[in-house]
């Protein structure tokens, strides 16, 4: 069971108590990330998440905030998407109120240093040069980029050379003040805690969080007539792409078909794609198919590594099984497993505590609303074979493929004729 509290500030909290577990964590959230930045700030949400990890009043710099959770073997982190950002910490449950503590401190009293500020700018730098170098991770961002163009839903979380060097202290003072109010924000809970106890704790730790109506972010815009490719040639051993369609959002009522039908794809080591293309014509070594819903967009993609040479017949028999999936209804076998898949992975997922305030909180910022994973299981079960199928006719459709891929071609006429052709 959960509990949901909003504070006369309207700062939501949301507790989760597991009997069994030794554990807590405390989680923040804020509904911001890159999809709420202009073009010159693009990177700015991921920037001010990085300098809450450079000292406060009470702990002035990255080595006291560090050795805070260090001491006590805690685990601790932060991370920035473009529907949120969050930090959090998880530690033995004699530590909660040193959790809260910390976690409020970095969150309500980060100096935002300008000597810091300039410091970042070189690591955050090498972490934008570190994703380029990787085809397997520049490749995601090459997708985002391809489906959306130039928007914030188009633009990497970290940003550009050019706007994370423009970035400076004022404006991410401006930024925290804009995002970082108490409606526009939650706190979770999770393990082995009292709840009226943490309610109070946290109502004491976040007093000091300052109120007032957070800046929105602009409706992702789609427009697509035909299939598109985003090529970029470097010379690689291995072609590394993402093949897939524009497809269903949070709210879609299909929602949970399209999850299901990612599954049975490709997200898991049974699955069509993984059996097909690596363990029956060895074309890849990794290979596997993701479903993304966000507020406003959604897509279903699969990513591989292939030889050069092979990097045609991968595409097709990509494509190929997207044509049957779309042609013929999932066995009723394929479906259960598939479903059987989902809920033993979320179950074992929930054991711990930063996943259940993580499940739990993510829901609540997002959709404003919670529910359990015994509805979210009643949900998947009553999913059908005709449901997956409606999914598959709908969204693999040509005006609706995409390709981006990362490999040593010049052309992409080739890649946009057999996507053409299904």
């Amino acid at each position: 069971m959960f509990r949901k509290t909003t504070l006369k500030n309207g700062l939501r909290v949301i507790t989760i108590p597991q009997k069994e577990g030794q554990a807590v964590t405390v989680l923040v959230l804020v509904a911001t990330g890159s999809k709420y930045e202009k073009k010159e700030l693009n990177g700015i949400s991921h920037f001010l998440e990085h300098m809450f990890f450079k000292g406060t009043k009470k702990r002035p710099n990255t080595t006291a905030i560090a050795e805070t959770l260090d001491k006590i073997g805690g685990i601790y982190n932060a991370f920035t998407g473009e529907e949120y950002t969050g930090y959090f910490a998880k530690v033995d449950a004699n530590h909660l109120d040193l959790a809260l503590d910390w976690v409020s401190d970095i969150f309500l009293n980060s100096r935002l240093n300008s000597s810091e500020i300039k410091r970042e700018k070189g690591v955050i730098l090498e972490e934008i040069n570190m994703y380029y170098d990787n085809p397997i991770s520049y490749v995601q961002i090459l997708w985002r980029e391809l489906l959306y163009g130039d928007q914030p839903a188009g633009w990497n979380i970290a940003g550009t050379r050019e706007t994370v060097l423009g970035i400076s202290q004022d404006k991410l003072k401006n930024y925290l003040r804009n995002q970082y109010v108490a409606p526009n924000a939650l706190v979770c809970l999770a393990g082995k805690i009292g709840l009226s106890s943490a309610i109070k704790k946290v109502k004491k730790s976040f007093s000091e969080i300052k109120t007032g109506k957070a800046l929105g972010k602009p409706k992702v815009i789609e427009k697509q007539i035909r299939p598109d490719c985003l090529l970029k040639e470097r010379k690689t051993d291995q072609t590394h792409l993402c093949l897939g369609v524009r497809s269903y959002n949070l709210f879609h009522p299909l929602r949970y078909a399209q999850e299901i039908l990612g599954i049975i794809l490709g997200g898991m080591m049974s699955s069509r794609l993984f059996i097909k293309v690596r363990e029956r014509l060895g074309l890849a070594y990794y290979i596997s198919t993701e479903v993304s819903s966000d507020l406003d967009s959604g897509f279903l993609v699969t990513s591989a590594g292939v030889d050069n040479k092979n990097i045609e017949k991968a595409i097709s028999t990509i494509l190929q099984e997207y044509k049957d999936i779309s042609q013929k209804k999932v066995p009723a076998t394929e479906l259960k497993k598939a479903k059987d898949y989902i809920k033993g992975k979320t179950t074992l997922q929930l054991e711990s505590s930063d996943a259940l305030a993580s499940f739990y909180g993510i829901q609540e910022l997002l959709e404003r609303r919670i529910l359990t994973p015994e509805q979210i299981y009643d949900r998947i079960n009553k999913v059908t074979a005709d449901d997956v199928l409606k999914v598959s006719r709908d969204i693999f459709k040509p005006q609706k493929l995409n390709l981006a891929l990362i490999g040593p071609f010049k052309d992409k006429s080739k890649f946009l004729w057999t996507m053409r052709k299904f």
